[in-house]
């Protein structure tokens, strides 16, 4: 047997026992706070259909469009090595502009506004 052969064996048979540990240790001590289900600090015995906010979802899909925006225009400042870097930054206007048009047409509309 090899240096490599044993060294992959003592590795995986640690990893094993420690595997096998960490399934069995929580199971020895257990009491009602650690068999009781956790929902981020809501009553899990309530129902689960809670009202959602419209707002929050809304603010929600802006905030994921913006952040797609930045990935797209996060490239930009390599795109004067391209072959017609003038129509890489035409692109990465349109795309600008028309994220700004869109944000101000939720403006306009009273989209952003959380509190009513």
């Amino acid at each position: 047997m090899n240096t490599f052969t044993a060294m992959m064996l003592v590795y995986m048979t640690i990893s094993l026992v420690l595997a096998l540990i960490s399934f069995w240790l929580p199971l020895m001590n257990s009491d009602q706070e650690k068999l009781s289900p956790y929902e981020c600090g809501f009553d899990p015995l309530g129902s689960a259909r809670l009202p959602f906010s419209l707002r929050f979802f809304l603010v929600a899909i802006l905030f994921l469009l913006f952040d797609l925006e930045i990935a797209l225009l996060l490239p930009l400042p390599w795109g004067n090595h391209l072959e017609s870097p003038t129509t890489t930054f035409m692109w990465a206007s349109i795309i600008l502009i028309l994220l700004t048009l869109g944000l101000i047409y939720e403006w306009a509309q009273g989209g952003l506004e959380w509190a009513e």
